[in-house]
């Protein structure tokens, strides 16, 4: 058996609106293993993006502990969580969130600025991501002159380039159509097979059913967590 990830233990997150306490994570307990395809489901407002938030280091709860790869992470302060960040979680979202000015491979390349890697290595590494990504051969192209699906598998050769130990997907064909929709997520069954952890948020029953287990949130709770 792998060894653990993630290990949350009764995770409650309450936010501060006006004069009242709305608590949207009610007692998460939840453990992930290294080498799991997780698909995180839930209707609007049953807390499933707080959860990713927390899950991704982005937030912090408001009561419970957060373990990952066995370490304390619940209490850290924003520095600390921002390494953790770079260095261990990899994001892919709807919006691709390129930056338009800059080609591909400076795309791809960019976390590695903030982790100090020199530029030589940064190029080498960009393009071996891009290649894993099926893009050897769009390297030089902007975003504007890529497609949709094609700017998505960019951000997951970024999200990629520091070997992170989780990949944290929000809606990744949220703004595709469904045949790009299937490539990306042959795309992300090529990445789980190859070792890495993948934990993903969508509303479509059809992507989640990519993932080799589902956890389906209502209200602030686990409601079910099933092998697919």
């Amino acid at each position: 058996m792998e060894p653990l990830l993630i290990s949350l233990k009764n995770i409650i997150k309450s936010f501060r609106l006006g004069e009242e306490d709305l608590t949207v994570l009610k007692g998460i307990d939840l453990e992930i293993r290294k080498n799991e395809y997780v698909a995180l489901m839930g209707p609007s407002g049953s807390g499933k993006s707080t959860l990713m938030n927390i899950l991704g280091c982005l937030d912090t709860s408001s009561s419970g502990e957060y373990f990952f790869s066995g370490d304390n992470v619940s209490f850290l302060e924003d520095d600390a969580l921002a390494e953790i960040r770079n260095r261990d979680i990899g994001f892919v979202f709807q919006t691709f969130n390129l930056l338009p000015r800059l080609t591909a491979i400076d795309n791809v390349a960019l976390p590695l600025i903030y982790a100090g890697i020199s530029k030589a290595e940064r190029t080498k590494r960009a393009k071996e991501a891009l290649v894993k990504v099926g893009l050897g051969d769009r390297m030089t192209h902007l975003p504007n002159q890529l497609s949709g699906g094609q700017r998505q598998r960019v951000a997951v050769a970024r999200a990629l380039i520091n070997d992170p130990s989780m990949l944290l997907a929000d809606e990744p064909t949220g703004n595709l159509d469904s045949t790009t929709s299937e490539e990306i997520m042959q795309l992300f069954e090529e990445l789980h097979s190859y070792g890495n952890t993948i934990v993903m948020v969508t509303h479509e029953e059809d992507i989640a059913a990519h993932a080799s287990r589902t956890i389906r949130l209502r209200d602030g709770l686990i409601e079910s967590d099933n092998l697919n």
